[in-house]
């Protein structure tokens, strides 16, 4: 799944093709997609001009003239430029049909979504209201995260919560819980300020590094247009079963942590 990193990539990409461009038509051949009222969606985006390209977590944020089209790729979703009359391929579910070109929706799996926000309802409408803080927001503090932490939950759990930092996923949890010396199965009551105080720096670290890096590609990952991030070759332990940690030569281990495949240092990361 594209997470912050990847996300930023993906709109830092979009941006140099698609702006100023307007929207002549669309097709929808799948309308799970749309997660709001799809009639309006496909009445109201008609017309409509690329003015900027935002993120929020793991949301692209598409402003247009009257409206946000905000976007969540989930699992598979891509988003490619594409000649007017290139076929269409039998996984590009939505296509805009722009000026001189088409910008086409891909997904596999069908778990992407689209929402059409008016502007004045952004952040207090579905579905970026209930999203924690950015990585770099000076909201983020130690105090802010000790009494959202204070939970007898895996820490590992808590730092995919959405709703307390937004756009760590999977990978990323592995690689900050490692650099901050933390086990994933510690409970979150058990952190002390001097532990966020590291999950912080190093959720900032992991990720700038990552963006610089053009995001982490495991699978299918791509950005726009086909940019491939290599980021993969930075990871300490993230898919690295069995392989040796980089630090202290112990064999990374991979547990599930609330159904989510983690790999970790038993050495590095002791309980």
């Amino acid at each position: 799944m594209p997470e912050l990193p990847e996300v930023e990539t993906v709109k830092n990409t979009l941006k140099k093709q698609i702006l100023n461009k307007k929207i002549k038509d669309i097709k929808v051949f799948y309308d799970g997609i749309i997660a709001t009222n799809k009639n309006e969606f496909k009445k109201n985006i008609i017309n409509e001009e690329f003015i900027d390209i935002k993120r929020r977590g793991k949301f692209l944020i598409f402003e247009l003239t009257n409206y946000f089209l905000v976007s969540h790729l989930r699992m598979e979703g891509k988003y490619f430029l594409k000649d007017l009359n290139m076929p269409i391929l039998k996984h590009e579910h939505i296509i805009f049909y722009l000026d001189d070109c088409t910008l086409r929706y891909h997904d596999t799996r069908k778990f992407g979504k689209m929402y059409l926000v008016k502007k004045n309802k952004l952040l207090t409408d579905t579905p970026l209201k209930d999203l924690g803080y950015e990585p770099w927001d000076n909201n983020l503090t130690s105090d802010y995260l000790l009494n959202k932490f204070n939970k007898n939950i895996a820490i590992k759990t808590l730092l995919l919560d959405q709703s307390i930092i937004t756009g760590i996923g999977n990978i990323y949890a592995d690689e900050i819980l490692f650099l901050s010396h933390i086990n994933p199965l510690r409970k979150g009551n058990k952190l002390t300020s001097i532990d966020c105080n590291h999950i912080i720096s190093n959720t900032r670290d992991v990720l700038s590094k990552s963006i610089k890096f053009g995001g982490t590609t495991i699978r299918s990952y791509t950005s726009s247009l086909g940019v491939i991030g290599h980021n993969q070759d930075n990871l300490m332990v993230h898919n690295r079963e069995n392989l040796l940690c980089k630090k202290c030569g112990s064999k990374i281990l991979k547990i599930k942590v609330n159904g989510r495949g983690t790999y970790y240092c038993p050495k590095c990361e002791e309980e």
